[in-house]
């Protein structure tokens, strides 16, 4: 009897009610909510639903993310492992592999001026990263931070790992994949407020067809460019292109096919749950977060506003042939902030198709954030 006992107190002893803290049921919360935006709300579940699971796991079950070195047997946790991948920048390199190969890049060879949209839109970046020095972060932490204002979770991973913020790794790219999410909450206020209803009623002209010839120069000629310039952006704008390039050049179908399907896929679940299981609530919980949290939707907000401003200065640059709504989708996050342009420019005038004209600034935008990450490591001297 007594062998029984002892043998369920032990039990119990062992369950993880008696480990948690109110940190962790706080924790454990926020999952749910972030479970339940996926789920009903749809925002972003492919990245919500991961992150999500993964910060349930790690906040019942510590050790899932115990690393190598702690370990009793010498045996990390299932998702240390995957975070070994996001620390090691493979991750992300993938992801843009992915990106590519399901991206169509012809919006942007037929209008290439949607180039200077995806730039302007990195002007939130710069603005988190003065504004995260003013706020004590060191340069290489304001840096890593900063990234977030692009809404690119993958190159905010891939920056914080190369710059040795992995400390801080877990909440930036927890608001970088939220502020993904929620895109279509955060942008439509600012659009409405810096446009017209006469600007958001501009119909643009068709683009121009684009030849295949364009399509497969495109990657070799933009990856060819900008490494020379930064080669520090090669892991991320190399992947991004050679995944373009699969999709393009039309004799490796089945290339593209894994790199858009399922690879995409695996990497997305890895990455998802190991970015989660960074949001323990001992490393979570604490006024840094906080304050990456706000630097970030400073961020996003700033870019999102300075990609709009840009759109009707060329609004006014070419008498009202381009609509300013456009510029909000000079962010990374591909397709939702296009989508947005289109939703915003057919509730002032359903008849008007933005769409096609938004994924321009929105490719932009994914070359752009590269841009800056590589920016910032050549600025520190990191390869």
């Amino acid at each position: 009897m007594s062998y029984i006992i002892t043998t369920l107190g032990n039990l119990i002893q062992q369950s993880a009610f008696f480990g948690l803290t109110w940190g962790n049921y706080l924790m454990i919360a926020i999952a749910l909510v972030f479970l339940y935006l996926a789920i009903k709300k749809g925002y972003e579940p492919l990245l919500l639903v991961p992150i999500s699971f993964g910060m349930l796991l790690v906040n019942m079950y510590p050790d899932i993310m115990l690393t190598i070195e702690d370990s009793d047997n010498g045996v990390g946790g299932l998702l240390h492992y995957f975070y070994l991948l996001d620390e090691w920048s493979i991750l992300p390199s993938l992801i843009f592999l992915g990106v590519g190969a399901m991206t169509d890049f012809g919006p942007l060879i037929a209008n290439p001026k949607s180039f200077l949209l995806g730039a302007a839109a990195q002007i939130g970046i710069f603005t988190a990263y003065i504004l995260a020095i003013v706020m004590g972060f060191p340069d290489k932490a304001a840096a890593a931070i900063s990234i977030i204002g692009g809404a690119d979770g993958p190159t905010s991973i891939f920056l914080a790992g190369k710059l040795g913020q992995t400390k801080y790794m877990g909440p930036i790219a927890v608001a970088a994949y939220s502020y993904m999410s929620l895109v279509p909450i955060i942008q439509p206020p600012i659009m409405k407020a810096l446009t017209t209803e006469k600007e958001r009623k501009v119909k643009m002209e068709q683009l121009r067809p684009v030849s295949k010839l364009e399509r497969i120069l495109f990657p070799i000629v933009v990856t060819i460019v900008v490494v020379l310039i930064l080669p520090t952006t090669a892991p991320l704008v190399g992947m991004l292109m050679l995944g373009n390039l699969f999709k393009e050049c039309g004799v490796v179908k089945q290339l593209s096919e894994t790199a858009s399907n399922a690879l995409m896929y695996i990497v997305v679940i890895i990455l998802g749950t190991s970015v989660g299981a960074t949001t323990s609530a001992e490393a979570f919980l604490n006024l840094d977060t906080l304050k990456i949290v706000a630097l970030g939707l400073v961020a996003f907000a700033a870019g999102t506003a300075a990609g709009v401003l840009f759109g009707k200065l060329m609004c006014k640059a070419t008498h009202g042939k381009v609509n300013p709504l456009i510029g909000s989708a000079g962010v990374s996050a591909v397709p939702m902030a296009a989508r947005v342009s289109q939703k915003v420019g057919q509730e002032a005038d359903p008849s008007n198709f933005l769409l096609m004209h938004a994924m321009g600034p929105n490719v932009a935008g994914v070359i752009g954030t590269a841009v800056a990450a590589g920016t910032f490591m050549a600025m520190f001297g990191v390869i």
